[in-house]
């Protein structure tokens, strides 16, 4: 296929993460023509400094110093991966029922105004096309489904971030229960995968990465 994917990993557990190595799996299946590979542990993005909110403040170009341009030369390389890609991949284990910090700053690079989103009387309109987007979430505890007993703000933050965007085409891949020992690391494999073979149906599987 004549594609290309942009794949995220988060994990400080790298090689031993259940989110990455689903993750890869997903990159595997979806058999794309290129791959641009940012991994958010071992190449960190800053968080959002001072000379980032500076720069996007709105101040006339010939005030910005070299600190803003640095901040603003990496946020517009971000989304130029972001949109050049067909697909995005995305593993992250749930941090305190949340997303990892390191995504979260890549999130506050590639969600701008003007550039990911606009502003307009029905709230903001994302800016970029639509593209499927497969997040492989891993969590120690169930959140989701009857086994459920934690709360889940990975899910809801995504969605809004992503459909802020334009992406709204969103799998969810949930690896979860994964401290109660090597059968239900061993099952939740099983059901996740099952999640992807329905995604990937033969049916769908020429328009997963269109």
């Amino acid at each position: 296929m004549t594609a290309n994917i942009l794949h995220i990993t988060c994990s400080a557990r790298a090689e031993e993460s259940q989110s990455t190595r689903f993750s890869y799996r997903i990159v595997e299946r979806l058999q794309p023509a290129g791959v641009t590979l940012r991994d958010l542990t071992w190449a960190p993005l800053p968080h959002v400094d001072s000379a980032y909110a500076h720069a996007l403040a709105g101040r006339p170009p010939g005030e910005h110093n070299a600190p803003h341009l640095d901040s603003l030369a990496r946020s517009e390389q971000l989304i130029a991966e972001l949109d050049a890609a067909h697909a995005i991949v995305i593993g992250l284990p749930m941090h305190n029922y949340t997303i990892p910090s390191c995504l979260k700053a890549w999130v506050d690079h590639v969600l701008r105004i003007g550039h990911t989103f606009a502003p307009s009387p029905e709230g903001k309109r994302g800016l970029l096309r639509d593209r499927p987007v497969y997040i492989a979430v891993a969590s120690g505890g169930f959140f989701t489904g009857a086994k459920a007993n934690q709360p889940d703000f990975v899910t809801p933050y995504l969605q809004a971030a992503l459909n802020t965007m334009g992406l709204r085409t969103l799998h969810f891949f949930a690896l979860q229960g994964l401290v109660f020992g090597p059968e239900r690391v061993a099952q939740a494999w099983s059901e996740a995968t099952a999640a992807l073979d329905a995604v990937l149906a033969p049916a769908s599987a020429a328009a997963a990465i269109a």
